[in-house]
């Protein structure tokens, strides 16, 4: 292929623009280490001081906590169902600071100086969605990897095949939220907007879900928002193919509602590139 056909491709700079961002985050020893440290603590603290089990009391014959865990939660084990949870809260706060990437290149001068190129508006965000992505799906494997070794139990239906599936869900949802938050603010230069973009809708979006309470046990009001949040259905994926005797039919639900939405948002994404990304 020569280069005037390659600079010609519609993808032209994809990578280098991707791997750009991902330096920014793994040669930063600090700030990688805190966004893999913060999930964990919240996982090993908050996992193992809400022991749910005991408060259901066991010496009443024809109790048994677990049962009662199961019954409730799909699995005889908060810590693992909160552990999936955590890799919903790692996926909302990392795909945020994608929003942050696009206003600090805009002040920084970088962002003029890759539009006075061939590559394309599209590619620019491109490169900011995956790299979010790629980020997401390393800090998931961390997390599961350390929620194991604090005692995460798989279902009994689980094979190492279903780690495939664990992350393409995850793919899915960071392409969607990424391209939402770099939507938002694709015409910002103040850092101030995302900031209050994230402070405003981080917490509703992570608590009004299913990553650490059941849906079905939320307020009317509240479960009507759960069931229309895409965190959700990639937290019930997840807990399918981990911890869940896996239920097929909802688990393919989960991916197409998922998937609609990453294809939605990721198209109104690269649409408001073309048109509002500018000098």
């Amino acid at each position: 292929m020569s280069a005037n056909s390659l600079s010609k491709s519609k993808l032209h700079g994809l990578w280098a623009l991707t791997n750009r961002e991902l330096k920014k985050w793994y040669k930063a020893p600090v700030i990688f280490i805190i966004t893999i440290i913060q999930p964990v603590i919240w996982m090993g603290l908050l996992g193992k001081a809400m022991n749910l089990g005991a408060l259901i009391p066991s010496n009443i014959p024809g109790i048994d906590p677990q049962e009662v865990l199961k019954a409730t939660l799909g699995t005889g084990d908060y810590f693992s169902f909160m552990a999936v949870g955590m890799i919903t809260f790692t996926v909302l706060f990392t795909t945020m600071f994608s929003g942050m990437s696009v206003v600090w290149d805009r002040r920084l001068g970088f962002l003029n100086k890759v539009l006075s190129t061939p590559v394309s508006r599209s590619v620019i965000v491109l490169s900011k969605v995956f790299s979010a992505t790629l980020r997401s799906m390393f800090q998931a494997a961390i997390i599961i990897t350390v929620a194991l070794l604090l005692g995460l139990k798989f279902g009994e239906g689980f094979s190492p095949l279903n780690i495939l599936g664990v992350f393409s869900i995850i793919f899915l949802v960071c392409m969607g939220l990424s391209s939402l938050f770099i939507a938002v603010n694709v015409r910002s230069t103040r850092w101030e907007t995302p900031m209050a973009v994230m402070n405003l809708i981080n917490l509703p979006l992570m608590f009004a879900s299913n990553a650490l309470f059941p849906i079905n046990y939320m307020p009317d009001w509240l479960q009507a928002v759960a069931n229309v949040n895409p965190l959700s259905y990639m937290t019930d994926a997840v807990r399918q193919l981990l911890i869940f005797n896996t239920d097929y039919t909802q688990l393919a639900f989960d991916f197409a509602y998922v998937g609609i939405f990453a294809a939605i948002l990721t198209t109104i994404g690269i649409v408001l590139s073309w048109r509002f990304l500018n000098k």
